[in-house]
């Protein structure tokens, strides 16, 4: 990426992509819901991200320039690991050659969307709890208790960054959680259980960034609590990975289904309608969703428990 400009503004290099980039679209699924506070555009569109690195805490600020360059800004002893980072953050591990629309819906969606990448963090456990979060509860639920958890027991982000930002809770403070405070957010027993799990054995778990996304896949699920759902939409993120499906997600064959063939699915029914897109099967799911495509809501929606009140 050149060589990094340092200033009291923290570090700065600017990278062009080789491809078109839609970077809010390349990005988007590492923001748990508008408000989260590792991870959040502000109001000029720039995109902040706070983040737990190898090399210890930075925040990392994405924009785009005139040029069509990324302009990379970080803060502290994280920030050259985040800034080595930007391309696979953007998109360039992700090879979308070969693949091949099968249903016009995903050709006129693959058209519109050029812009559009799979995502690579190489970081596992800043995955892994909002990723378990959202089990078997609605998003609003899992988002509300992600940003208690990141405002409450995750470190202010490093440098001259908007006051809402946070970088994540470690393991070790995870571990140190009393019960009472996991109800306070809102997590049941079983996902408070998973999280701790994974907390216990976080080194091991982070060797998953440098594995082929199956064997990643087969890692995670080794904890007890985590299964091919949490691991697959931890995987998609951390490796990028075009191939892993969220198989056992509420929404998904359904969503899935009715934009391919017009009717709801199951699991495997999804499975079958996307074989043709093997090697790239994640990839026509972040379109369809991306483009929006879907069955019509109109029955009642899942309602938003409190465990806070228990």
């Amino acid at each position: 990426m050149g060589t990094p400009a340092c200033s009291e503004a923290g570090e700065l290099r600017r990278w062009r992509p080789p491809y078109p980039l839609d970077l809010l679209a390349t990005t988007g699924p590492l923001r748990r819901g508008p408000a989260d506070p590792t991870n959040r555009l502000d109001a000029a569109g720039a995109f902040w991200r706070a983040v737990r690195t190898p090399a210890g805490p930075g925040t990392l600020r994405l924009t785009r320039s005139a040029d069509g360059s990324v302009e990379a800004r970080a803060w502290g002893t994280g920030a050259p690991w985040l800034l080595d980072g930007v391309p696979d953050l953007c998109g360039s591990a992700d090879d979308p050659s070969s693949f091949v629309a099968h249903h016009d819906v995903l050709a006129d969606a693959h058209r519109r969307a050029p812009g559009l990448r799979l995502t690579r963090t190489g970081l596992v456990f800043e995955q892994l709890v909002p990723a378990i979060l959202e089990q078997k509860v609605t998003g609003k639920e899992a988002f509300l208790s992600w940003r208690q958890l990141a405002s409450r027991f995750g470190d202010p982000a490093p440098g001259p960054c908007p006051p809402w930002l946070r970088v994540g809770p470690s393991a070790r403070r995870i571990r140190e959680i009393q019960d009472w405070e996991w109800h306070r957010a809102g997590i049941d027993g079983a996902r408070r259980h998973a999280i701790r799990a994974a907390a216990v054995v976080a080194p091991r778990l982070e060797e998953a960034a440098g594995m082929p996304p199956p064997d990643a896949v087969e890692r995670l699920c080794l904890v007890r609590g985590i299964g091919p759902w949490t691991a697959a939409e931890v995987v998609q993120r951390t490796l990028g990975a075009a191939d892993v499906v969220s198989v056992g997600d509420y929404h998904l064959p359904s969503v899935v289904g009715w934009a391919l063939t017009g009717e709801k699915l199951d699991d495997d029914g999804m499975l079958g309608v996307l074989a043709p897109y093997a090697g790239h099967r994640q990839r026509a799911v972040r379109l369809i969703l991306t483009s929006g495509l879907g069955p019509p809501r109109r029955g009642p929606r899942a309602t938003v428990r409190s465990y806070r009140a228990f």
